[in-house]
Parts: C-alpha cells; sequence; structure tokens
C-alpha cells in the first residue's frame, strides 16, 4: 500500500477545492438575497387618487440603508425623492423616504437598494400611479454585484476565516502544549492573513454593496457609507483589535517563550495567566465582528445566537488552528513530547463536542425544517458540511490512536565542532560514512587538497578558502538535514501521527471553503418561507368580477326591486362597473335616479363616484373607474323610484 505524503496529497486537495468552488459557487450567488420585500405603500401597481407625501418598504428581515437606497422617479424620469431614507418608528425592517410637492399625475418608479442586515446586498423596483396609469420614460437596472469584485470579496472572506483559525489555534497550542518556531509561524501566519484579508473586505464592501466594479475600490465616498454600517463597523473593530493580537503575539513569542526575562516562577505563571485572559478576550472579540454582522445577527433569537455563534467560532479556531500548528511541528521533525500531543487531543476533543452543540443549533434556526435540509441550496450545503465534519471526526480517532502509541525518546547527541580548521570537519559520507566515500575535501580530491606548488585550489595557503567552508557549511546542513528526517520518519508513531494530521489539516481546508459558501448563502428557513408566499400567491384565486345583488324597497308604487352591481376586474386600477336592475317579475326596469359610490373605510379612502351611463332598459354602466388599492372595500347603492321614495343599501365587496 501506498504511503499517503504531502506532494501527493496536496495537488489532490487543490484539486477537490476548486471542483467543490466551482460546483457550488454559482447556486450560493443566486441565492444571496437574505431580505425580500413584503409590502409597499403605496402598493405595487396601485393607482392613488392624491400623491402622497411619503413612499415606504417593508422587508423580511431588517436592512441597512444608504443615501440611495429609496429613489423614485416621475414620467419623465426625473427624481422626485427627498431626504435621506429612514426607518419607520425604528424598525429595521422598513425604508420611507419623503416625496416632492406638486407631484403631477402618472406613473411612477421606485428603485430601492439596500443591505440585509446579514449583509448582503438586496435591490429590485416597482410602479404606483398618482391619478391614473401613464407611459414612463424611466429606466432602472437592478444593481448586481460585479463578478469580479464577488470573486475578490469571496477569496477575502474565505482568507479572513483561515486566517483567524490560525491565529488562535496557533496561540492556543503555543499556550497549552508547546511553543516552538513552527508553531509561531501558524500563528503570525494567521495574522497577516486575516489583517490583510479584513483590509480587502473594508475597501471591497463599498463597491460589492453597490454593483460597482473594482475601480470603485478606493472610492472614499463608499468607503465612507460602509463605515457607517454594521459590517463596516465590525470590519474596522477587526482591525483594531487585531493591533492588540500583535501585542500579545509580540509577548507569547518573545521573551515569554525564551524564557530569559529574569522572572520567578510565581512571576512567569502571573504572566501566563495574564495572556490567557487577554488572549481570550482578544479572541472573543475578533469572533464577535462576525457574528454582530452576519446570519447571526438577523432572524430568530438574535439573543442567542450571537454568542453561540462566537462560541462556535472559537472552537473551530482552536480545533482547526491546533491542527495546522501540530502538524508543522511534526512535518519540521522538532522534538513535541508526548504530553504536550496528548493535551492538544484532549482540547481538540473539547473543541470539537462544543462544535456540535452549537453547529446543532445553528443548523435547526437557519434550516428550520427537514424539507430545507435538502430542498434549499443551504441545507445542502449544511449537509456537505455535516458530511466533512464527521470525516474529519473519523481522521481524528486514528489520530487519538497514533497519540496513544507515542513514547518519548532522547534525541540524539549532536556531533562536536571541529576544534581548527573547519574545512577539516568530517560530514556524514567520508570515511566513516556507508560506503567509505571520501569527504569533499579529501587529500585525493583537488577541489579541497592542495595544488601545485603547496597552495590550496583557491589560491591561499595553509588553509581551506571561505567560499569552501561556506560550501561545505551547506553541505553539512543538508546532510544534517536528511538525516534528521530519517530520524523522524523511522519513529513509527510520530510518523503515523503526521499523516493522520496532514489528512486532517486537508478535509479542514475543505471545510472552511464550504463555510466560507454558507456565509453567502440565503438560510433555508428563509428562503422556505419566500416559496411559501410565493406559492399562496400562485394557488390563490385569479382575480375576477366582484358581483353583488341588492335587494331594495323604497316603499312607494313599483318601489321593489333587485340591483345588480358587477365589478371589472374587481382589481386595483381601471375598473369597468355595471348595473342591471330588475323588478320582483325579473323583468329590466328603470328608475329616475340611480348611484353607485365605493369607500376605503379604514384608510378613509372616498367615496369615489364615477357618472353612470344608461345602455338599455335597466342597464346602466361606467368605465374607468379607478380604485387604488386591495382591500375590502364598501359599496354604496343609492335607489330612486320616485321624486319622494328613495333608499340606499350598503355591501362590502373585495378588491384584489
Amino acid at each position: 500500500m501506498r504511503t499517503l505524503t504531502a506532494g501527493r496529497l496536496l495537488p489532490l486537495l487543490g484539486t477537490l477545492l476548486a471542483a467543490l468552488l466551482c460546483a457550488l459557487g454559482p447556486g450560493a450567488g443566486t441565492a444571496s438575497a437574505h431580505a425580500a420585500l413584503t409590502a409597499t405603500d403605496p402598493a405595487t401597481g396601485s393607482v392613488v387618487p392624491t400623491a402622497p407625501q411619503r413612499v415606504t418598504l417593508t422587508f423580511s428581515e431588517g436592512v441597512l440603508l444608504t443615501a440611495d437606497s429609496v429613489r423614485v422617479l416621475d414620467p419623465r424620469g426625473e427624481r422626485v425623492d427627498e431626504g435621506r431614507p429612514t426607518h419607520v418608528d425604528g424598525r429595521s425592517g422598513t425604508a420611507s423616504v419623503g416625496l416632492r410637492g406638486g407631484l403631477v399625475d402618472g406613473t411612477y418608479t421606485v428603485a430601492w437598494q439596500a443591505v440585509s442586515a446579514d449583509s448582503h446586498p438586496v435591490a429590485g423596483a416597482f410602479t404606483f400611479s398618482v391619478g391614473a396609469p401613464s407611459k414612463t420614460a424611466a429606466k432602472v437596472t437592478t444593481a448586481e454585484v460585479d463578478p469580479t469584485v464577488d470573486r475578490l470579496y469571496g477569496t477575502a472572506r474565505y482568507a479572513a476565516y483561515a486566517g483567524f483559525a490560525l491565529l488562535v489555534g496557533g496561540c492556543v497550542f503555543a499556550g497549552v502544549c508547546r511553543s516552538s518556531r513552527p508553531v509561531q509561524r501558524v500563528a503570525v501566519g494567521g495574522w497577516i492573513a486575516l489583517f490583510v484579508s479584513t483590509a480587502a473586505l473594508l475597501l471591497l464592501r463599498g463597491a460589492y454593496t453597490s454593483g460597482k466594479g473594482p475601480g470603485s475600490v478606493l472610492d472614499l465616498s463608499l468607503l465612507g457609507d460602509v463605515l457607517n454600517t454594521k459590517p463596516g463597523a465590525a470590519l474596522l473593530s477587526r482591525l483594531l483589535l487585531l493591533s492588540a493580537a500583535a501585542v500579545f503575539l509580540a509577548v507569547l513569542f518573545g521573551s515569554f517563550a525564551r524564557g530569559d526575562d529574569g522572572r520567578t516562577g510565581q512571576e512567569r505563571r502571573d504572566v501566563a495567566f495574564g495572556l490567557g485572559v487577554g488572549g481570550t478576550v482578544v479572541a472573543t472579540g475578533l469572533a464577535a465582528t462576525w457574528a454582530m454582522a452576519e446570519h447571526a445577527s438577523a432572524g430568530l433569537q438574535t439573543w442567542l445566537a450571537m454568542p453561540v455563534d462566537v462560541l462556535h467560532l472559537l472552537a473551530v479556531g482552536v480545533w482547526l488552528g491546533g491542527l495546522a500548528a501540530l502538524l508543522s511541528t511534526l512535518w519540521a521533525g522538532d522534538p513535541v513530547p508526548v504530553a504536550a500531543v496528548r493535551r492538544f487531543s484532549r482540547l481538540a476533543f473539547a473543541s470539537v463536542c462544543v462544535l456540535v452543540a452549537t453547529g446543532l443549533y445553528q443548523s435547526w434556526r437557519q434550516v428550520g425544517s427537514w424539507g430545507a435540509l435538502t430542498g434549499t441550496a443551504y441545507g445542502r450545503l449544511l449537509l456537505i458540511k455535516a458530511g466533512l465534519v464527521v470525516a474529519l471526526v473519523g481522521v481524528a480517532f486514528f489520530s487519538r490512536r497514533w497519540t496513544g502509541r507515542l513514547t518519548d525518546r532522547a534525541e540524539p547527541r549532536k556531533a562536536r565542532p571541529a576544534a581548527k580548521n573547519p574545512g577539516a570537519a568530517k560530514v556524514p559520507g567520508s570515511t566513516g560514512a556507508p560506503g567509505g566515500a571520501k569527504s569533499p575535501g579529501s587529500a585525493k580530491n583537488p577541489a579541497g587538497g592542495k595544488a601545485a606548488g603547496g597552495r590550496t585550489a583557491a589560491g591561499g595557503k595553509g588553509g581551506t578558502s571561505p567560499e569552501r567552508a561556506a560550501q561545505l557549511a551547506r553541505q553539512q546542513a543538508a546532510l544534517t538535514k536528511a538525516a534528521g528526517k530519517r530520524r523522524r520518519d523511522a519513529d513509527e508513531g510520530r510518523s503515523g501521527l503526521r499523516r493522520s494530521v496532514l489528512a486532517e489539516t486537508a478535509v479542514a481546508v475543505v471545510l472552511l471553503a464550504v463555510t466560507t459558501l454558507l456565509t453567502g448563502t440565503q438560510p433555508g428557513r428563509s428562503e422556505t418561507e419566500q416559496k411559501q408566499a410565493g406559492a399562496a400567491r400562485a394557488t390563490a384565486p385569479a382575480a375576477g368580477p366582484a358581483e353583488a345583488r341588492i335587494p331594495y324597497d323604497t316603499g312607494g308604487p313599483n318601489g321593489r326591486g333587485t340591483a345588480t352591481v358587477r365589478i371589472d376586474p374587481a382589481r386595483s386600477g381601471d375598473n369597468t362597473l355595471d348595473v342591471r336592475v330588475a323588478g320582483p317579475d325579473g323583468q329590466a326596469v328603470d328608475v329616475p335616479q340611480l348611484e353607485v359610490s365605493l369607500t376605503e373605510t379604514r384608510k378613509k379612502i372616498g367615496p369615489l363616484r364615477t357618472p353612470l351611463k344608461r345602455l338599455s332598459a335597466g342597464h346602466w354602466q361606467a368605465t374607468g373607474l379607478q380604485l387604488p388599492m386591495a382591500g375590502e372595500w364598501q359599496l354604496t347603492l343609492t335607489v330612486r323610484t320616485s321624486d319622494i321614495d328613495q333608499i340606499t343599501e350598503l355591501r362590502n365587496v373585495k378588491i384584489n
């Protein structure tokens, strides 16, 4: 059976990660809108008798507004909104903007663009009419995220997650298990990746939410708008926390790690306690910058979801970042005490328990139903993530078995350096080496021995040249490194642990990619609710004529009869009103006076009247009856059968 090495595993990992991103990336992008427009005032497509003072939009969840979040265009395509859009009564799920006075009749277009509470951009448009519909010259294109900006933003988000994991995991491994140069490189590399990616996210944020191209990344006005939003504040807070993290790294891997600061044992314990408290505060603050600006900050139970999200991220960092630290230590061949490996094993197990508990809650909160688990993009990604976690735990089981087989062994004693001439030092491969090969500086080697005339090959006399000494030192270092790798590979327990940890790390890289895609995908619960609302609208009874049969009795001679009032199509906007009057025998009859009006009593609209035109005996009709909105309308019918005999009847009709 062939051994799985880094040379074979890393290309396979890259191929798997690329295929996963290609397969899942487009699907995630199409479902990135997390806030849906649920209502508008004036209603979409409605006709209002007079111009409103404001336009108000209502969303399924909170949205973040900018100066251009709501734009209202008149029939000529000119803006008629004034002032900055605001939330109604402090409700984050609303957006309202004022309109200028003296608006002319016609069709108005409302273009809106906002950022949902979990940091994803949403946009759309609708129309309403004042007085009567008209042609409009307004042209609105819905802003979409620029593809290049979208890819750069997604890459930066992945780098931020990876940097956070490496930073937290590397520091925890150094403090709890073992500090070394490879662990320091992991932690510092994580800090650099997190800092650079956060700065990139802050610069790309304006272009990402406004739908502009990469050229707008350095637009200071967009950057100012971003800093006034919750995601922008979170990113800026992350940069400030990283400055504190830099000080923490300097102390952790500086004099404290070297132990040359002259502190006593108690003083070092006090410093270690301070580092633990300070590091926990900084790591929690960094995790909170995600929780306060993404899925946990919107939807159900935000008061619980945000701290749970912080715990989830910390567990991910401790586990996956610690794996990277352990792998780098094993790969470098540095001695790792068995006690340190076992401490990390226990720490990783605790992290997995926290990860599973918090992940189950997050899954319930974001998915909500078994159907959404397989019927939405978020649910399918969540299943992939769960499968990767199971695979990771399975590989970790083998790592724990290898950990149980570890034993501490004494490191081989290093050879003493040559007393005088560095060029005369023996290196592996000399007369004492296997095969009996001579050293590069042996007497028979003209490159290292004397040339004719008693001088050295480099022209010196009585010793080796500096160039030759440097070459021998490089050879010695290479041979020592190769010997160290042979000793490392000869330890079966550590070699097996290194391979299993490498496999864990490979799965963790893909797991982070799926997690990044999840943060950019609409939660399954929200997607299911939107689909159900759309299905309810699709299956609702089609709008059709509304009809009311109204018996009347004016009390005079020939004062009894029935009026049938028909409104077609009984929708907001233009309607036709048809009235037929019949006597007790069912025959059509004329009456001296007939009037019909409609009133929306809740919103105090009306009464709306329209003149009726007699078409034939007992048949009247009116066209162009404008009803501004849907709802329950009160129909008022007035019938006069003589100069003194008259009656008014009331009925309710449903307008769609």
